[in-house]
């Protein structure tokens, strides 16, 4: 484990300058999550654009998801705008060819019927894992192991759980991780709602496990914010408040959030899980999916909880799509215009976004 403790200094080997994300940073030996499981009803062809490709989804006759290339190889088609035939086969709306769960051309309707090599579409490994469809987009060994855990969406009751969200966010993948892995930003984006004056004071802890970046924050005795008091019963208006997000290469993210009584230790407390799934669409564009699981829930009673999981679920999209979004988008296209390369001064607060860059820049290396 590679630790460091306290205001990491600009200065120090982890801060070397980092550019500004540039193009083509694909990871494609990696899971990604390519759609939520309720996305991918039984019957359906769902397309996806996931790292410039063209991606369609459907599920097999068994139940099982399956993604091939979005692209019929006679005329170039979307196989998306087709239908479902038996077989578990996708059929061209344009004329007719059908392509199995593994991308193979199974049909041509036209006589000789005969079914050239180049007619064969290129399929991807799929799996679904914590009310997921997870994608694997190279062509190295595809491991389930390495899918982060999200468990908690499975293991918690339905009442704490968030329904799934959706955003399409007209940034880069690294843009947005790099938001959510600055803890700081929530004081001056998000104040009122997750953020509380007195938070950008707290120390940085960054550790690092294999390829997995950790984020830590934690500050005394301060107003709780608004979220948390929602959560909490009467007496916790104010305490310690905490946070710790887990990079997991190459984006996607789980927050653990809370707040306790000062001096209490964290798990007294309450607080979510914060689910934040990131996929790149293409180099300017990303799809962003989340959710949020409670833990240690002190409120009582179905229609107080139903309330509350409503609210923490509205309050998080508003957080993401009204205060997040517009700041991102805008430094993209910030990035975009400018006629010079950017380099950006970097503060201790960064420490987590660039060793995050550090890891991606080797894993990209690897990937080629």
């Amino acid at each position: 484990m590679d630790q460091v403790i306290g205001s990491t200094k600009p200065d120090s080997p982890d801060m070397a300058a980092a550019p500004a994300v540039e193009r083509g940073r694909f990871i494609k030996n990696a899971w990604y999550v390519g759609l939520w499981a309720s996305e991918l009803p039984a019957g359906t062809l769902v397309p996806q654009t996931i790292l410039s490709e063209p991606v369609v989804f459907f599920r097999k006759q068994d139940g099982t998801p399956a993604a091939i290339l979005d692209r019929c190889a006679h005329r170039f088609v979307p196989l998306s705008m087709g239908t479902l035939v038996p077989g578990d086969r996708v059929q061209c709306p344009y004329h007719g060819l059908e392509f199995g769960a593994d991308g193979r051309c199974m049909n041509n309707p036209h006589p000789p019927g005969t079914i050239p090599t180049a007619a064969h579409l290129p399929s991807f490994h799929v799996v679904e894992k914590h009310s997921m469809i997870w994608i694997w987009m190279g062509d190295k060994p595809a491991d389930p192991s390495l899918i982060p855990d999200y468990s908690c969406l499975e293991t918690s009751p339905a009442i704490h759980i968030t329904d799934p969200g959706y955003l399409s966010i007209k940034a880069n993948y690294e843009l947005i991780a790099n938001n959510l892995l600055d803890l700081s930003h929530v004081v001056y984006v998000h104040g009122g709602i997750l953020g509380s004056p007195g938070l950008e004071q707290s120390d940085i802890k960054l550790e690092t496990h294999g390829d997995v970046v950790t984020v830590n924050r934690f500050v005394k005795d301060v107003e709780t914010p608004g979220m948390f008091q929602m959560m909490a019963p009467e007496g916790y208006e104010r305490g310690d408040s905490f946070t710790s997000i887990s990079w997991y290469a190459p984006s996607n993210l789980l927050l653990k959030t809370g707040s306790c009584k000062t001096g209490q230790p964290q798990e007294s407390g309450t607080g979510y899980w914060g689910i934040h799934l990131l996929t790149p669409e293409t180099e300017r564009t990303t799809h962003y999916r989340y959710s949020a699981v409670r833990w240690n829930v002190m409120t009582q009673g179905d229609e107080k909880n139903e309330q509350i999981r409503q609210k923490i679920g509205e309050l998080r999209t508003f957080a993401f799509a009204d205060q997040d979004a517009p700041i991102i988008e805008a430094q993209q296209r910030r990035i975009v215009a400018s006629t010079t390369k950017l380099e950006p001064a970097l503060l201790a607060i960064d420490a987590g976004p660039v060793r995050c860059r550090r890891i991606l820049d080797r894993l990209l290396l690897e990937d080629r």
